[in-house]
Formats: C-alpha cells, sequence, structure tokens
C-alpha cells in the first residue's frame, strides 16, 4: 500500500461514466468495498479511497487531500460520493468543505453518532493502552459489533477479519478519537443541497444508525432513508445488500443517453 492517501482503482477506467468514490470505514484499506463494484461498475467508474495503516492525519489534513483527490480525478465529471461509517464523517466534511465538488452524497451507517456513546469514546480512550499482545484477540471479539456475520459471505468474513487485524493499535486509537471529536452541529452544511442517501441498519449492534438517519435527515431536508432491517454495521459487505440496486430503487442511478453511430 501507498504511504500517501490515495484512490485505488478496482476496475478499469471508464472516462465517459460519472465517479462513484467510496471512503471507507475504520480499517481505511478501501478493499472491503470490492463486492458491490461489479454491479456499480456498469453505471460508474469506482474508485476507492485507502489511508495508509500508519496515517494519523487530522480531519482538516484528510479533507484537504481527499478533496485534492477528487478534483484531480473527477476531471470535471460527476461524483457520487459515498462514506461508510467513519468514512461517512469525512464525507460529510467534505461537502461542508466543498459543496460544489460532489453530485450525490450517500451515507452508510455514519459514525456521526460516535461521540455521543460513552462506551465507545471509553473504549476509544484505553485502546492505545491495550497490551500490544493482548489487542489482536479484542479486534478479533469486535466482529459481532461490526457485523451480522451469519449474513456475509465466507470470504468476505475472511476480508473483513484481515482488514481489522492489518490496522496498527496506534491507528486504531487515533482514528477513534478522530470520531471522537466530530462534531455535525460544527460544519457548515447549510451550502450542500444535492440529493443525499441516507442508508441506516437497523440491526446495527455497533451506533444507533437509524436514529442518526434521522438526525441527519433533519439536517439534510433533501435527503431521504433507506433503511436495512436486518442488518449489522457493515452492511454493504452481505450477500443480500446491493447497492447498485439501492441507488436504483431510490433514483441515485446516473442517466446515460444512447449514443448512436
Amino acid at each position: 500500500m501507498s504511504d500517501t492517501l490515495h484512490l485505488l482503482t478496482p476496475t478499469e477506467a471508464q472516462p465517459h461514466k460519472p465517479l462513484l468514490v467510496y471512503l471507507p470505514g475504520l480499517d481505511g484499506s478501501g478493499r472491503l468495498f470490492d463486492h458491490q463494484v461489479p454491479a456499480l461498475h456498469r453505471s460508474f467508474e469506482v474508485r476507492c479511497l485507502a489511508l495508509p495503516k500508519d496515517d494519523r492525519s487530522s480531519w482538516h489534513r484528510l479533507v484537504e487531500q481527499t478533496i485534492d483527490l477528487l478534483v484531480a480525478t473527477a476531471a470535471g465529471r460527476p461524483i457520487y460520493l459515498c462514506g461508510e461509517s467513519f468514512g461517512a464523517c469525512l464525507a460529510l466534511q467534505v461537502v461542508a468543505q466543498a459543496p460544489d465538488l460532489a453530485h450525490r452524497l450517500i451515507l452508510v451507517n455514519s459514525a456521526s453518532a460516535f461521540h455521543r456513546l460513552p462506551w465507545l469514546t471509553g473504549l476509544g480512550s484505553i485502546t492505545a493502552w491495550v497490551p500490544s499482545s493482548i489487542f489482536p484477540f479484542s479486534t478479533l471479539g469486535s466482529m459481532p459489533l461490526l457485523a451480522n456475520l451469519n449474513r456475509i459471505a465466507p470470504a468476505q468474513r475472511h476480508q473483513l477479519f484481515q482488514a481489522v487485524q492489518a490496522v496498527p493499535q496506534a491507528t486504531v486509537a487515533w482514528r477513534m478519537d478522530l470520531l471522537a471529536q466530530f462534531r455535525l452541529d460544527a460544519l457548515n452544511l447549510a451550502a450542500w443541497t444535492a440529493p443525499t442517501l441516507l442508508l441506516a441498519s437497523l440491526a446495527d449492534r455497533l451506533l444507533p444508525s437509524l436514529e442518526e438517519a434521522h438526525r441527519l435527515l433533519a439536517v439534510f431536508p433533501q435527503a431521504q432513508i433507506y433503511p436495512l432491517p436486518y442488518s449489522g454495521h457493515a452492511s454493504l459487505l452481505e450477500e443480500t445488500i446491493s447497492l447498485s440496486q439501492i441507488l436504483a430503487e431510490t433514483g441515485f442511478l446516473p442517466q446515460f443517453r444512447p449514443v448512436f453511430a
């Protein structure tokens, strides 16, 4: 992995199509979106943001770098910005700072409620102090909180295990501290008026995702909530969840004009 923030290209370039850019969860790998890419590739050129494993940038720096990457990659094309959990907090800050950059915003189980949950902020505070010999076991123990494992195929389950274990302890602590610092109310989102889709897992054991989606709906009157009745926090890894199908159902897929020879 590169030692700088960068965009992965999981499929070949399609410069005639809009960009769909995925901003990842706490793992930062960008690889946990692979399950969704083949179907989305029919409508978009898909890119996935990847954070270096040892990256400890501030929110301000992450937002700056992400905006620079989006501008350079889009080359004037529409951008569909999709942020999941930690990535949703990053996406919110991107559209607050550059409201004309993206064409659509998709937030999946936004972690913007993190600071309101004492048990999570407390866990973040002690993560850096957990003995390194124990830390890998604690991350494995968090799997039932992160996902509804019964709804995830073995290959994606293994991918999740690998992604979580690959993040160094100090990086996990740093990113949890960033989430503890995040405040939705501090963002100037009045200028963001584009359509917004809020995916919320009703069986999320980690965060109150549906409650937070309603809170975001109050901020974005043009938004709509798409509930995922049986999904856990890592919903995009689940076999029955197709983001492409959800975008089609909600009118979020781009409309292409036929080209005749």
